[in-house]
């Protein structure tokens, strides 16, 4: 085998590569006359087919098959002599297919890049812990006592007042004609409560069993139903009972009817979920001070190809959210140069922060266990409630989606690994202060746009 460096430009290589066709000849001989051993073919004795036979019935995709995987070893035997890692699949041209002549090819790729891991103990990393206040577990309480709330029908009608509750039937026109889903009976409505077209509750105030109102309302702009978006309408009510709501005692009873032996048990959960959501958050935290100083000590070409591939990503996110009017604001009145300016340099980041991290893993034997992806398949089935099993079914079916959830796991490990060894102070801090912006106090950090992107 003959190999040529015709480029060495950074991370860029690329190599004019020759197999001689005496070897090629060999192998396809080699795997025509193994094939023709098993071959069954009727007026033929099994494993007796003449060899002119398979090689005229099979030579074809025999001789691709033995380009194809010769081509393929001496890629990566190129590759393996010089001691180098692609980060991309080599892009592989044929320059010569005669087969009577040696095979010629060239293929082009970009390397990854030679990284210093950093002195992890030199990392100063402030966690900030909080605990859930007294005060957010009352509130809870009070939601909780609310949503088990009794409705009791008014012994004597009266006008109703912001907070009652009537039980109206109504009818909806757009332009004096019903449409589908305006119309309603014996629902239940909170005067002046949440959960209709706004102005819709507001103008029940004073209305009294047994009288009938006709009020007008615009649906939103942003209404889900878009034959109805933006339009006037109209609604004829007419009230039948009058209730008020009844909420009970937040009290022992209140934890039995929520499935729990009393107060104390209802307390302890939410407590337990209000921590874990705190921890969730401070690991966000610390993990973003973790890459912002790794960010900062990552000093080492990436491939362009990484790049490109993650600022398409990126940008087309961004496209999506424009389309849908939910672009950030700070994105909004920038013109798109220094939008892609921008966001090629997440891009960059990210793809640099990537390599470092898979580059401490490797070289630290951090790894991701049979048993970490399966819990992780199950999770993310768990997220599905009623459809596990068809969730289950589909990774069990395709296992490079199951692979998709192995990098986050990788990731989060190698994270680990490396705040063992940073220099760590925790601090206390109240739920407010860990979920103020670390940006809007001034600290050092990414930027909204970044932030939006982070790894």
């Amino acid at each position: 085998m003959q190999v040529t460096e015709t480029l060495s430009d950074g991370l860029k290589r690329a190599y004019a590569v020759v197999l001689p066709a005496a070897d090629i000849e060999s192998r396809r001989s080699q795997r025509l006359a193994e094939l023709g051993k098993t071959l069954k073919i009727p007026g033929f004795r099994p494993g007796k087919v003449p060899a002119t036979v398979v090689k005229q019935r099979y030579g074809s995709a025999v001789s691709a098959e033995v380009l194809e995987e010769s081509v393929n070893e001496a890629t990566r035997k190129v590759l393996a002599d010089r001691g180098l890692r692609a980060a991309t699949q080599p892009k592989v041209e044929l320059v010569s297919l005669d087969p009577a002549a040696d095979i010629e090819f060239k293929f082009e790729l970009e390397l990854l890049p030679e990284i210093t891991i950093p002195d992890f103990a030199a990392i100063e990393i402030t966690r900030l812990k909080a605990e859930p206040a007294e005060e957010q577990i009352a509130k809870s309480l009070e939601d909780l006592a609310r949503r088990q709330r009794e409705l009791v029908e008014e012994p004597e009608a009266r006008p109703a007042a912001a907070g009652d509750f009537l039980t109206i039937d109504f009818v909806g026109k757009v332009d004096g004609v019903a449409f589908p889903g305006g119309t309603g009976s014996d629902m239940d409505v909170e005067v002046s409560g949440p959960g209709f077209i706004p102005g819709f509750t507001e103008q029940m105030v004073g209305l009294a069993p047994g009288e009938t109102r006709t009020i007008d309302v615009t649906f939103p702009a942003e209404y889900g139903a878009k034959e109805l978006a933006g339009k006037a309408a109209t609604f004829e009510l007419t009230a039948k009972k009058l209730k008020r709501a009844v909420v009970p005692a937040i009290d022992d009873e209140l934890g039995k009817k929520l499935g729990f032996e009393n107060l104390d048990e209802v307390k302890d959960a939410l407590k337990s979920r209000f921590q874990r959501e705190l921890d969730q958050l401070a690991r966000l935290r610390t993990k973003r001070q973790l890459l912002d100083a790794l960010a900062r000590q990552a000093d080492f070409a990436v491939p362009e190809s990484l790049v490109e591939a993650e600022f398409a990503q990126i940008w087309q996110r961004l496209e999506e959210s424009r389309k849908q009017g939910e672009m950030e604001a700070d994105d909004a009145g920038k013109d798109e140069d220094t939008l892609k300016a921008e966001y090629r340099g997440i891009a960059e980041r990210r793809v640099r922060l990537g390599l470092l991290l898979s580059e401490v893993g490797r070289a630290n034997g951090i790894t991701v266990g049979a048993d970490e992806l399966n819990r992780a398949v199950h999770m993310e089935a768990s997220r599905y409630p009623g459809q596990e099993r068809q969730v289950l079914e589909f990774f069990h079916k395709n296992p490079q989606a199951a692979e998709g959830l192995r990098s986050p796991i990788f990731e989060e490990k190698v994270v680990d690994f490396v705040l063992e060894l940073a220099k760590v102070t925790d601090t206390i801090v109240t739920p407010e202060e860990l979920a103020k912006d670390p940006n809007a106090a001034g600290e050092p950090g990414q930027t909204a746009g970044e932030a939006a992107a982070a790894v």
